[in-house]
């Protein structure tokens, strides 16, 4: 072999070498530079018997260090994900699927905010508090390097603000609205002025769901004041709840249930006061179409002049394979409206609650600091979240509901629920609704109110509702009713004198209300004449349902598959909400109903050999190793949703998960009862807290939530540093 030809094949031998190890190697990063120097900060951690961390810190940012890197120690991967999407580079370790994210990050500027506004916006006290979180995350991820995500650490404070800002407008939609926008043509018409002063908003997507409930000292048995704390969330991945205790000598002491990579409680209580929050529906994101100059297509008209379109290209690095990664750039468009996308079919401008605003985390550190309802009070109307139902309740007896949102202040002569000229001052909105201005209701002479994704007006009975008249229809207050909530009145509403047993035996309730579409269904498959004895037979087994969802119910499982079958078929049809009350056949073709009964037979007969197994058959927990039945369902107020599994069972996936009753007795002391769906190790299978919960929560029981130290430490599981 001629010797350039031998050194030309060593050369490429060697290049493939370094080639295939660069692909196919990961290369781990060193990260023992990012740990905390021993002593940096003061924290303790009490693992109770159920794993529930209770954080013990000397300062607030000494607290929320060991809260950190304790959500860690149960969901690291998660957490990193969050951040890893906030940072706009998901796709650097998830490849081209994660790449809309990315665009996301750059297109609605969510970086540029963050970084003009962090040291002006967040106050130095929060931002000992973000880095003391930040600070833990890096010391859990110097212990256990190969957990890391690749370029993701060290992570800073301003991190955890910037996963605030990346997550609040998906709660309210804004991926879908950006979703429809990138569709073949353009998917709705565009507002023309006009003089009427009212109009109607389409029905709100109904959400799976959430309860807050709350019961003074004027309707409980003995003086006291119960809080529900019942957010339904998925069950897996970055908004399931996670449980934790904190608590320093500064005044930050509160339990509830957190996010992945939130740095203080988001649902829950101190040691004065309780929340909840529901999810609700306003109308918060606004889409324009741009006017473009035919001479130039960077400029846009408005109010008669031609301005400049923002112009960038936003760099998305994407992950092929292995270490092999692509940067593409992508355009990024502003204007006066806010973030804008070219496409075939138009020009298109969006504008949101919340654009530019990053105070989200520290209004929530504010709720978990606050000592009496003047104070909540004041955090809620001063803070940015942009929506919500909340329910409240203190040791002093008081019970408060608000329709929160930021809800533009809208020009009437436009119809806001379609897409908006964008070539005219008259559409542009600056300022929002002041809190004061939403409903909402304080005290009111019932004794109760609750909330569960359901319409303002019926937040209790008798005299104190908010009156649907008051609200121009330009805010866009959705207005659903659920059965849930219909229970929620009912129950409470016919109890003068609630002890604390009945109020935790209402919120298990198990049952639909007889005015619901599910009842509804029920009936109009008992009275339809079928031509096969099966259908029969199994119409009229199905008429004996008396609407509970019982475990050991023979005859739920008939009625609750149709359901399910019915929301798996509808397709194109989008009035099927299962669970939402008053439906009838013109919203709900007969065809769909029957189709799904059909459906519902031939699923039972093929996985359990029978119309009625027990419910509990059917419908499970499954996790690990563990395999149980449960009851509920959808829009139960023990709510339960999941899907099928390949055995026709249905495996629970969201709806009732950390769940907490608080109660203060008429001398103001505070008990906490509390369950999680699972355990307090969410995403660790090897620990022994990854299912353990999971029993009990299926029984409909709960667990105490301890606040004490002397009581967390008669029932510790462990206690350790962070660091040692």
């Amino acid at each position: 072999m001629k010797p350039w030809l031998r050194k030309t094949l060593i050369s490429l031998s060697i290049v493939a070498v370094l080639f295939l190890a660069f692909v196919y190697f990961p290369i781990q990063p060193n990260l023992s530079d990012i740990a905390v120097p021993s002593g940096t900060y003061d924290v303790e951690i009490l693992r109770d018997s159920y794993g529930v961390p209770h954080v013990f810190g000397k300062t607030d940012a000494d607290t929320a260090f060991g809260l950190a890197y304790a959500h860690a120690e149960d969901d690291f991967l998660t957490i990193q994900q969050s951040t890893l999407a906030a940072r706009g580079k998901l796709a650097t370790v998830y490849g081209i699927d994660a790449a809309p994210n990315d665009f996301m990050v750059g297109a609605l500027r969510i970086w540029t905010f963050v970084e003009a506004q962090y040291e002006d916006d967040i106050s130095p006290h929060m931002r000992d508090v973000l880095d003391g979180y930040a600070a833990g995350l890096n010391q859990y991820a110097s212990e256990h390097p190969d957990e890391a995500l690749p370029g993701l650490f060290p992570v800073k404070g301003i991190d955890i603000v910037a996963a605030f800002v990346h997550k609040q407008p998906l709660f309210f939609g804004l991926d879908g609205t950006l979703g429809d926008l990138f569709g073949d043509t353009r998917p709705e018409d565009v507002s023309a002025r006009f003089d009427a002063t009212s109009f109607l908003f389409p029905d709100p997507v109904a959400a799976h769901g959430s309860n807050a409930i709350a019961v003074s000292p004027a309707r409980s048995a003995n003086g006291e004041t119960f809080l529900a704390v019942n957010s339904h969330q998925p069950w897996n991945g970055p908004v399931t709840w996670y449980e934790a205790h904190v608590h320093s000598e500064e005044g930050w002491d509160a339990a509830g249930g957190l996010f992945p990579g939130t740095p203080s409680v988001l649902n829950g209580h101190n040691r004065n006061l309780g929340w909840s929050f529901t999810v609700n529906s306003p109308d918060l994101v606004d889409v324009y179409v741009l006017e473009i100059n035919p001479e130039n297509p960077d400029q846009y008209r408005y109010d008669g002049e031609w301005l400049e379109l923002e112009i960038a290209q936003h760099p998305i690095t994407v992950k092929l394979w292995g270490n092999l990664r692509w940067t593409v750039k992508r355009e990024i468009a502003w204007s006066i409206y806010g973030p804008t996308l070219r496409q075939p079919h138009g020009v298109y401008a969006l504008r949101y609650a919340t654009l530019g605003d990053i105070r989200l985390v520290e209004q929530f550190f504010n709720l978990n600091k606050a000592q009496n309802f003047e104070e909540w009070y004041n955090v809620m109307a001063a803070g940015p979240l942009p929506m919500f139902n909340a329910g409240y309740a203190d040791k002093e007896g008081n019970i408060f509901y608000v329709y929160n949102g930021l809800i533009p202040q809208r020009n009437e002569l436009y119809d806001w629920s379609l897409y908006l000229p964008g070539n005219t001052s008259e559409t542009l909105w600056t300022e929002y609704v002041p809190f004061e201005q939403m409903p909402q209701v304080l005290n009111p002479p019932s004794g109760f109110i609750q909330n569960s994704n359901s319409r303002p007006w019926d937040t209790t009975i008798g005299d104190g509702n908010p009156q649907e008249s008051d609200f121009p229809t330009w805010m866009g207050i959705d207005d659903p009713q659920t059965n849930r909530a219909l229970r929620s009145l009912a129950l409470l509403g016919a109890d003068e004198s609630i002890t604390a047993d009945e109020f935790i035996e209402y919120k298990f309730d198990n049952r639909y209300d007889p005015s619901t579409d599910v009842a509804w269904i029920r009936d109009t498959i008992a009275q339809t004449p079928w031509q096969t004895a099966e259908l029969a037979q199994a119409a009229e087994h199905l008429a004996g349902w008396d609407l509970r969802t019982n475990p050991e119910n023979r005859h739920t499982a008939i009625g609750l598959v149709t359901l399910y079958k019915i929301n798996n078929m509808k397709g194109e049809f989008e009035g099927a909400k299962i669970g939402a009350s008053h439906l009838t056949d013109s919203e709900l073709p007969l065809w769909l109903v029957f189709d799904g009964f059909e459906a519902a037979v031939d699923h039972l007969n093929t996985h359990f050999g029978q119309i009625d197994p027990e419910w509990g058959e059917v419908n499970r927990i499954r996790r690990g190793d563990l395999d149980i039945p449960v009851g509920g369902g959808p829009d139960i107020l023990t709510a339960l949703y999941g899907g099928f599994d390949d055995d026709g069972r249905i495996r629970g996936a969201n709806g009732d998960s950390h769940l907490m009753i608080v109660q203060w007795d008429a001398d103001g002391n505070l008990t906490s009862q509390s369950i999680h769906q699972f355990g307090s190790a969410t995403l660790d299978e090897a620990s022994p807290h990854y299912n353990d919960q999971s029993p009990i929560f299926a029984r409909r029981e709960l667990k105490p939530m301890w606040m004490d130290e002397d009581e967390i430490r008669a029932n510790l599981e462990r206690a350790y540093r962070p660091g040692d």
